[in-house]
């Protein structure tokens, strides 16, 4: 495994000084926002696809600080209702893509999307529960009529540059936020839909993210993954569940809030998730992303790097000698 950081955290700086950074903190990968919610800041698909100096010079400036690039990231929702707003997600996609090719990176980091109700609506809509039957109209137009065809199209897009890791982020407010839901969508459209796996939006909603990972694992769609860890809040949960719509800044009322990485769970909870990544057969980019709103973004993502330094797997197993 490689410890990785996902850059956006360090979008006031420089690319350069982004990588001179990690890499005197020990970091060895890095995932690149290049449209969607992550912003360019510090890769803009639209400037390197059309000039190969440019290229050069971002692909050099990573090189030249030991640091490789573990997945191009364009979250965003590109099956949103309304049309312009979903082609720009699709457009920022597209380029991630395209980019990911160039420069021969295996993964693209994305979210599912979610549309409308039914093709009339203006907003998203995501379904929380089966009844009334309303809803089960809604989940089958959103499936069967917009997300899988979409994705269908997207991955052939895909495959035919070389991209064969379209990993989904499992997130509330899309239609894939749980494993079940993400294996649907694998199963509808082909092997290439996996998953970015992030423990913190699983751990707020009740799953266990070691009985995800190994059932992510079994699929083998285990493609990506988000160091990120959430603290329950037991007072405010008991009383008002984990579906909170409060803003993130409100955390004395909030049912939960993101943490740095041994903030929401000590180093045995994360050595658990290590290992058993290592048994799902993942060896690959460990990829913090900050989203700590009690600490800095310097200061939150040195503590997770600090934490995974002692929790992270670097060498291969080797041979079983003892048995």
């Amino acid at each position: 495994m490689k410890l990785g950081v996902f850059t956006v955290v360090l979008g006031d700086m420089g690319l350069e000084d982004a990588c001179a950074y990690l890499e005197k903190s020990g970091v060895q990968m890095v995932e690149i926002g290049c449209g969607g919610f992550p912003g360019k800041a510090h890769c803009d698909p639209e400037v390197l696809l059309n000039d190969d100096a440019k290229l050069k010079e971002f692909q050099d400036t990573i090189a030249r600080h030991n640091l490789e690039i573990s997945a191009m990231s364009s979250h965003g929702n590109p099956v949103h209702p309304q049309k312009d707003v979903a082609e720009k997600f699709d457009h920022d996609l597209t380029n991630a893509i395209l980019l990911a090719e160039k420069l021969g990176v295996p993964v693209v980091n994305a979210f599912s999307g979610c549309p409308g109700g039914s093709s009339q609506d203006q907003e998203p809509n995501w379904v929380t529960c089966p009844w009334p039957d309303d809803f089960q109209r809604v989940l089958d137009y959103q499936w069967n009529e917009v997300l899988i065809p979409y994705w269908k199209q997207k991955v052939a897009f895909a495959k035919e540059h070389g991209i064969h890791k379209i990993a989904l982020e499992l997130h509330p407010g899309f239609c894939v936020y749980n494993t079940k839901t993400l294996l649907r969508l694998r199963e509808a459209v082909g092997p290439e839909i996996g998953a970015n796996f992030d423990p913190s939006h699983l751990i707020w909603q009740g799953m266990d993210p070691c009985v995800c990972i190994r059932e992510l694992g079994k699929a083998g769609a285990l493609f990506h993954f988000h160091a990120k860890d959430t603290k329950i809040d037991t007072a405010n949960t008991n009383l008002n569940g984990v579906l909170d719509t409060g803003h993130y800044s409100d955390e004395i009322n909030r049912s939960w809030i993101f943490r740095s990485v041994g903030y929401g769970h000590g180093e045995e909870y994360w050595k658990a998730i290590i290992s058993e990544l290592r048994l799902a057969g993942y060896d690959y980019a460990i990829s913090i992303e900050h989203e700590d709103s009690l600490m800095s973004g310097n200061e939150g993502l040195q503590k997770a790097i600090q934490c995974l330094k002692n929790v992270l797997l670097y060498e291969d197993r080797g041979a079983m000698y003892w048995a």
